[in-house]
């Protein structure tokens, strides 16, 4: 770079940003559908739907704004205009961070702190940032306003602050006092200034790049507000080959009402589309399952129409690219459920589907002309379902427990059904915190979680007490815990996989301490979730003892009376000693209410299963 301006050339960098290609995949699903994508190079920055995005801190898949600290500043900020977009960028990174800058911004903004500039002549330069000092560009606007320097000076005089050279430094002092006292700026507030210019170069981030990345998440965030469906299948598209990525969207679709389809050999494209119902699951996102088999599959239902049995697609691709392995998982992801036939049937009928395949290509290959096809007629059709009698095939489905283990090996996460989303209700009672929000937090802060084992590996002290390093995860991500002797010992037979537990944890100190990453790097490496564990017990004996109140949301209805008595049936069928509240929506307003006694409830799965069934009733 040094090298470059000496003989007078300019630097350029090129930055690769994935989120590019979302957006324009995601508008290119707005067009498939029939929609009429918006032009992103015109689009207003005055949404105020797409602002109330940040506001919640929403921001799941949005670009540069998803770690949980910009979140919890987004709540605070509440941002309105596109410039409270540009500063919160440039603010969040470590030096004004533990400068207590983005603080103090934020209470400026709502009014908490008053605003006021150096000299009133500088309104105008820093008006959009609250009186702060937070970009480069406005370190040299107040050199050339208050003192009189031209750009280029300006420039040199940011870079020495920059580099914080005692030199050059005095002699830039001494020419910016010069030029303000030309200016009639008195000595003291000339020297006043130019110390403030110096302490916020030291954090100052350029403008110009920070909004360019402002822009990009604006737009994300639009599309996200405006088109979710199309917006998130492009995301998911972005992300099939990291299954924790796709653990941590699907719970985002989950929280948005976005329905994510299965796979379906029958309308699965190698990318997530998006259909009327919702986002059909794409084959990429299958393990085993190779682009040259998503090919194969492809064409020929383009060529041939669906596939009319499992048979039908053995017969019609290649099996040497839709091997043994592909299909397994392909039956284990669920892809091939619209056959009709039971998965565990399915499976236990590869063999003899795939030597019948075999067989009839081998026939094809040889052209060999049988005795009975010289006569006329058709070649008779194949059965429905695995396509041929075969008795394995009416196989009842497997235990919950088998179904739902052979799915996370084929996808990588539980989908049809994850253990955890009977407890969804309970965890927001236990305050449960989500793995994905812990990758932020500073060493040592305690939080709960509710987790399921994956694998646990047992080690020994220097006393040869063992202890373990246990894998989990949530709805959201993965993680791991230190788990040491003493608890281990009494916890050791409730780390079994897949069951539900209730965790109280603490950040350990065993990461890099940096708690945020440069705004220039498009994607921080992911923080690797460590904690040491403090606490188990099964998720649903800690729901069972939690004291906070069950809260039940009751939407008016034509049939209320009738609503109200078939709650009332469902509170006495689950009745214990949790309290229940009802969340009542009224006009404009939600009301809270306190059930008397004894309309206490046992809380847990079995009633939040109930509650779900009466509520989808409504």
């Amino acid at each position: 770079m040094k090298m470059v301006e000496k003989v007078g050339l300019v630097k350029f960098d090129f930055l690769g940003l994935r989120t590019m290609t979302v957006l324009e995949n995601a508008i290119r699903n707005i067009a498939a559908r029939g929609g009429t994508p918006p032009d992103l190079e015109t689009l207003p920055l005055d949404d105020a739907a797409t602002y109330k995005l940040y506001a919640e801190g929403n921001t799941d898949g949005i670009f540069q704004v998803e770690s949980a600290g910009m979140r919890q500043y987004l709540r605070q900020l509440r941002p309105t205009v596109f410039e409270d977009l540009i500063a919160m960028l440039a603010l969040y990174r470590p030096g004004p961070l533990k400068a207590d800058m983005v603080t103090e911004f934020i209470q400026r903004k709502h009014g908490r702190l008053k605003i006021s500039y150096p000299l009133d002549v500088l309104e105008p330069c820093l008006k959009d940032t609250y009186g702060i000092i937070v970009y480069q560009e406005q370190v040299m606007q107040i050199a050339q306003i208050v003192a009189g320097y031209s750009l280029g000076e300006a420039d040199l005089l940011r870079r020495a602050m920059g580099k914080k050279d005692p030199a050059a430094m005095g002699a830039e002092r001494s020419k910016f006092v010069a030029g303000a006292l030309a200016k009639g700026v008195e000595q003291g507030k000339a020297d006043e200034i130019f110390d403030l210019m110096e302490k916020f170069a030291e954090y100052g981030f350029n403008k110009s790049h920070s909004a360019a990345y402002a822009l990009i998440s604006y737009h994300t965030a639009y599309l996200k507000t405006h088109y979710p469906t199309e917006y998130m299948a492009a995301l998911l598209s972005s992300e099939m080959d990291d299954s924790d990525k796709l653990l941590k969207y699907a719970a985002a679709c989950r929280d948005m009402n976005v329905r994510i389809l299965p796979p379906d050999v029958q309308k699965s494209r190698r990318a997530f589309v998006v259909q009327d119902e919702g986002i059909v699951f794409g084959l990429s996102g299958i393990k085993n399952v190779g682009l040259e088999a998503i090919r194969e599959i492809e064409a020929a239902r383009e060529t041939g129409g669906p596939f009319a049995s499992l048979l039908d697609l053995c017969c019609r691709v290649s099996l040497r690219k839709v091997t043994r392995r592909v299909l397994e998982s392909l039956i284990k992801a669920g892809a091939c459920d619209a056959f009709g036939v039971s998965r565990a049937g399915l499976l236990a009928s590869l063999e003899t589907v795939l030597a019948q395949a075999q067989k009839k290509n081998r026939e094809k290959d040889s052209a060999q002309v049988s005795l009975f096809s010289l006569s006329p007629g058709k070649e008779l059709p194949s059965l429905p379902g695995v396509g041929l009698d075969c008795p394995e095939a009416s196989l009842p489905e497997w235990p919950a427990e088998i179904f739902s283990r052979y799915e996370k090996d084929a996808l990588g996460f539980f989908f049809t059904s994850h253990p955890l989303l009977p407890f969804r209700q309970e965890m927001g009672r236990l305050r449960i915190t989500p793995l994905e929000d812990c990758r932020d937090l500073p060493p040592e802060t305690p939080f709960p979680c509710a987790v399921l084992v994956t694998k646990v590996r047992e080690f020994f002290n220097k006393r040869k007490k063992r202890w373990g390093l246990v894998q989990v995860e949530d709805l959201t991500a993965r993680g791991a815990c230190f788990c040491f002797a003493e608890l281990y010992a009494e916890s050791r037979d409730r780390f079994v996989p897949d069951l539900p537990l209730y965790l109280e944890g603490r950040i350990s100190r065993r990461r890099d301490e940096e708690a945020v990453y440069p705004a220039e790097e498009e994607e921080a490496p992911p923080r690797e979730i460590l904690f040491t564990c403090e606490k188990v017990m099964p998720l649903a004996e800690a729901a069972a003892a939690c004291e906070e109140p069950y809260c039940i949301t009751l939407v008016p209805a034509e049939n209320m009376a009738e609503r109200l008595e078939q709650l009332k049936h469902l509170l006495h069928k689950h009745s214990g000693r949790t309290p229940v509240h009802l969340l009542l929506e009224l006009q404009e307003t939600w009301c809270r209410l306190e059930l008397g006694e004894p309309r206490g409830v046992s809380a847990g799965p079995s009633l939040y299963a109930d509650l779900s069934a009466w509520a989808a009733g409504a």
